[in-house]
């Protein structure tokens, strides 16, 4: 079993996969990581980071395990039905949604860390600006 890993400059998160809730989304992901790119602050979303994928080329993705109010730590893929692809990463209280109106987004994994810790990593992108992002899978 695999496990999602988010290197954002010096933390490393760990994240369980959903491959049963969401199988789709997870392969599609195994596809096009590892990824580096830029972790930014939301700005419709409250308390969360993303990290924009518009130029990968998805496959067609169902709805699956989706939801609009992620959890804290719950990654979200977002394949792009209404507005860009990104994949979210909920940091606190959030509720999904761009210029477009409330979006749901399929949750492929969860990250194991303590709240405060995704807080402050929150807050760090909404002071200071992007953060460098790595994303991997780690067997």
């Amino acid at each position: 079993m695999s496990t999602l890993e988010l290197e954002i400059e010096e933390r490393t998160f760990t994240a369980e996969l959903h491959e049963e809730a969401a199988p789709e989304s997870v392969a599609a992901m195994r596809e096009f990581l590892p990824l580096e790119s830029e972790l930014m602050h939301v700005r419709w979303s409250g308390h969360a980071t993303w990290i924009n994928i518009d130029e990968i080329e998805l496959p067609e993705l169902p709805r699956e395990n989706h939801t609009v109010y992620p959890s804290y730590g719950d990654i979200l893929l977002y394949p792009g039905y209404r507005n860009e692809q990104e994949i979210l990463v909920p940091c606190g209280s959030t509720c999904f949604k761009s210029p477009a109106g409330e979006l749901a987004g399929n949750h492929v994994a969860t990250i194991d860390a303590p709240r405060e810790e995704l807080r402050e990593m929150e807050q760090e992108t909404l002071r200071t600006g992007m953060k460098d992002v790595t994303v991997r899978l780690v067997e």
